[in-house]
């Protein structure tokens, strides 16, 4: 505020009020002497109030320095504290920042892995697609030749009944399921009747199976004829000619008298159907192996077949 020149204002208006005036009258002299003192009450008013109004700012503002003061020294109080946390948080942080480094650089190698992975994969994929084609190519040959296979089988099981059809005697044998049978003509001995069997390239036959049996029923025509089986070795154990035992459930023994029954003295075997020594016997007997007996001889085709290119 201008303390300095409102006080010249005033002290020039008191010299103008003191100037004599010799134009004006008493009445004018003393309206302006009550506006001088009028002006006074409300300078001076003003100057409280400017005093007062400069006496509350400086209050104020002396109150928020010393709240500002204080505040500041708490915050100051409080910097230690914080920095501590500050540090431990930044602490924190670079922990959390190796440890998500260290996870980057593992999830970089998983990803490198895994891209070696696909890679191989991929490699595999294509040498399987190359496999699947070159099997899709020999599947579809093996098919055309399975084709001309059936084809040349049919063709060649024709020729084969034909040539069968041609073979069913040749020098005296017989073809029956897959095998060749010779049927003696005389009588001899069994150890006799074996060796002779030998010499044409086949041995006593062997009866299989019940379709067999039948075979032989009526290839015999009503004769008893030696078959390859005997229990010499172990009483009671009958053997067949190429070493194997006989199945009990494959047996064709005589029921009418209880066959085998000779004992130690009967240790070789005849199949006989109603013959003329036998009329009421169907089946095998066992009976002594000096006795003289016709003989069937087996050889299957195979064996004929060398036999024949031996020959």
């Amino acid at each position: 505020m201008k303390h300095g020149n409102n006080t010249k204002d005033f002290n020039t208006q008191i010299s103008e009020t003191q100037t004599p005036q010799h134009t004006g009258s008493n009445s004018v002299k003393n309206r302006s002497s009550r506006a001088a003192l009028v002006r006074l009450v409300l300078l001076c008013f003003l100057l409280l109030t400017a005093v007062i109004v400069l006496s509350v700012f400086i209050y104020t503002n002396n109150t928020n320095y010393t709240e500002g003061r204080r505040q500041l020294r708490s915050n100051i109080a409080n910097i230690p504290e914080d920095r501590d946390k500050f540090l431990t948080i930044i602490t924190n942080i670079i922990e959390e920042r190796k440890q998500l480094l260290s996870n980057i650089t593992n999830l970089t190698e998983e990803r490198n892995q895994l891209v070696t992975n696909i890679t191989n994969l991929t490699e595999e994929r294509t040498q399987l697609l190359t496999k699947i084609t070159n099997l899709t190519e020999e599947r579809k040959e093996l098919f055309r030749n399975i084709r001309n296979l059936s084809l040349e089988n049919d063709q060649l099981k024709v020729k084969n009944q034909n040539l069968l059809k041609k073979i069913q005697i040749v020098d005296g044998w017989t073809y029956n399921q897959s095998s060749f049978y010779y049927k003696s003509s005389i009588t001899m001995k069994l150890d006799e009747s074996r060796r002779d069997c030998i010499a044409r390239g086949a041995d006593l036959i062997i009866i299989n199976n019940s379709e067999e049996q039948d075979f032989v029923n009526r290839f015999s025509d009503r004769a008893a004829v030696w078959i390859g089986m005997n229990d010499s070795v172990t009483e009671g154990t009958w053997k067949w000619i190429d070493g194997s035992t006989l199945n009990s459930r494959l047996s064709f023994w005589s029921s009418s008298t209880q066959e085998p029954n000779g004992g130690t003295r009967e240790n070789c075997a005849v199949s006989a159907d109603r013959v003329k020594e036998w009329p009421t016997f169907s089946g095998w007997l066992d009976i002594q192996c000096d006795r003289r007996f016709q003989w069937i001889c087996e050889m299957n085709v195979s064996q004929l077949i060398q036999n024949l290119r031996d020959n």
